[in-house]
């Protein structure tokens, strides 16, 4: 479907109703508002798409702003990390900035609102505050310290910013409406006193605005026309828009926030808070490990940023929260790599088989395309030689005719090579089979043009020459938890849901042309899924992730 016969989403729909209401195009301004307090995740990914992909729809600058109020929990590397994401996915930024840079207009318009007898110092607890806000079906009560004089609220909030109260001792609230209806409006929050070092302003500030009072504000500033959010922020417009009434001049563009549902995913978790308690507990191996939905896990997995905006252009957006199947996010990637990875032979868990009558000291190299199905993939030569391993899985001594790949007495096609027959086994004590003695059809290499190598049998399978193979480690990644919504449990912790095989490391053996594969390549593995060179791969110690299995094996354990 072309872009000009795609329906409009409903964002969309709000943006082309202003233009056709008078708002000029060049006014149009987005922005994505990240906080830099952990990783960027793929409910991040939505909102990214989304705000970017307006900025390519319209022609219009996108912001990265950077939401820094709070520096007990920010950090550089957070910073760092989100810039790589967004730019990893394929979109650039028109401006960074951070609501740092406003700290001092921020204050400015503070000592304004303070003057006019809209905001005071409260002395209270934060659990006085929180009790004497009501509930949302019975009025709030006014403050003690509601009415105190201009002159001593200004004193006071100077002494705030001065370092002179602890944390906690005071605060700064706007003077609204204690018995409004929506609680965000009864007097909420301005300032708080919090004596930390800030990763861009250092120590120069020991007060820090509230995200309420900073959001509209930076939007302002910036003039953003469109501030998009997620729908936790519906209860908050009323107060966004309160707080703009109190700044906004009439020659200057107002912006207009509206909200979508965050993007929820099943079998995880989206909450970065949730998410640094995985990290911080050794539950996974960093923000980055590729059983996390971060967008940096994702990435490290093998997830491609096509797939990632492929998955949240399909999974679109909506106004009412739900969630969102992994299993379409998993047939995203296989649906991109299908068409882009080459095709190659890995064995993650071998059995030998010799071919008794092929020469002991024998080898040739045999023609592989990297992709039977497509053109431009090119080939490579693979070796082949007496003894080679195949999948444990691929042989039976007995088997039904349901079974087409190797059983005793009966023939098998090995992938680009030759026709083999399993005459016998040899085992250990337990009853394992540790070898296989096949003879093969010397006549019947594949593309040899041989009647013999067009002869049909029903089962092909992959292997690797033993003699040529490189060892690599292999780590078989599954999903984090076993449970649809591991967070939606009242009486239980979502830890309690953690898959205790989310991870499996085998020593495989793969073809030799894998040896220079770089970092971040990706392939599929025959019959076995697709996979990717991990960070931690060396040349002399290759290791693969596996992005996803070709087959959906959690539809099996469902159904």
């Amino acid at each position: 479907m072309s872009e000009e016969t795609k329906s409009l989403n409903f964002i969309e729909q709000i943006i082309e109703d202003d233009l056709a209401n008078g708002l000029e195009n060049n006014k149009l301004r987005f922005r994505f508002p990240p906080e830099p307090n952990g990783y960027l995740h793929i409910g991040h990914a939505a909102s990214i798409c989304l705000n970017f992909g307006l900025g390519q729809k319209y022609h219009a600058p996108v912001n990265l702003r950077f939401d820094d109020t709070n520096p007990a929990k920010e950090e550089q590397e957070y910073v760092d990390a989100i810039k790589k994401d967004v730019q990893w996915l394929g979109f650039q930024w028109d401006k960074e900035l951070y609501s740092s840079d406003y700290f001092q207009q921020l204050h400015d318009w503070t000592i304004e609102l303070i003057k006019e007898g809209k905001a005071y110092v409260d002395e209270q607890s934060s659990e006085e505050i929180r009790t004497q806000k009501g509930t949302p079906t019975s009025p709030g009560t006014d403050s003690p310290f509601r009415n105190r004089s201009v002159e001593e609220n200004l004193d006071l909030f100077n002494k705030m910013k001065n370092g002179d109260f602890d944390e906690g001792e005071v605060v700064l609230r706007a003077k609204i409406d204690m018995k409004h209806n929506n609680m965000h409006m009864r007097d909420p929050i301005l300032y708080r006193v919090l004596k930390k070092h800030h990763h861009r302003t250092g120590n120069d500030w020991c007060i820090y605005p509230m995200y309420d009072w900073t959001h509209g504000e930076s939007d302002y500033i910036e003039q953003i026309s469109h501030s998009i959010c997620t729908l936790e922020f519906k209860s908050h417009r009323e107060l966004y828009d309160w707080y703009l009434d109190q700044v906004v001049e009439s020659d200057k563009l107002r912006p207009k926030q509206r909200e979508f549902a965050r993007r929820n995913l099943s079998y995880t978790v989206m909450s970065k808070r949730k998410l640094l308690q995985l990290v911080e507990n050794g539950v996974v191996n960093g923000w980055d490990d590729p059983r996390m939905p971060t967008i940096s896990g994702l990435r490290r997995r093998g997830y491609t940023p096509e797939s990632i905006r492929n998955f949240s252009d399909v999974a679109g957006i909506s106004k009412r929260d739900n969630i969102t199947d992994v299993a379409l996010l998993e047939f995203c990637i296989k649906d991109h790599l299908n068409k882009t990875a080459p095709r190659v032979m890995a064995v993650l868990d071998p059995v030998k088989v010799i071919i008794t009558n092929y020469p002991e000291d024998g080898e040739e190299f045999l023609d592989a395309n990297y992709n039977d199905y497509a053109e431009g993939f090119g080939s490579r030569k693979v070796p082949f030689s007496r003894e080679i391993y195949i999948e444990k899985e691929d042989f039976r001594e007995e088997a039904n005719k349901k079974f087409f790949r190797l059983k005793l007495g009966a023939e098998v096609r090995l992938k680009n090579a030759y026709i083999i027959k399993a005459e016998s086994c040899v085992k250990d004590e337990n009853g394992e089979v540790t070898e296989i003695h096949c003879t093969y059809d010397t006549d019947s290499r594949s593309g040899s043009g041989s009647e013999a190598s067009k002869r049909k049998v029903k089962g092909t399978i992959h292997w690797v020459s033993i003699k040529h193979a490189e060892k690599a480690e292999v780590r078989v990644y599954d999903r984090l938890f076993i449970d649809e919504a591991p967070d939606s449990h009242k009486d239980k912790d979502f830890m309690e849901f953690i898959n205790p095989n989310s991870l499996e490391v085998v020593t495989a053996f793969v073809e030799p042309s894998l040896k220079s594969a770089s970092v971040g390549n990706r392939f599929q593995f025959q019959r076995k899924g697709y996979f990717c060179v991990d960070n931690d791969s060396t040349k002399n110690n290759l290791i693969f992730n596996r992005t996803v299995p070709l087959r959906d094996t959690w539809a099996k354990m469902e159904k």
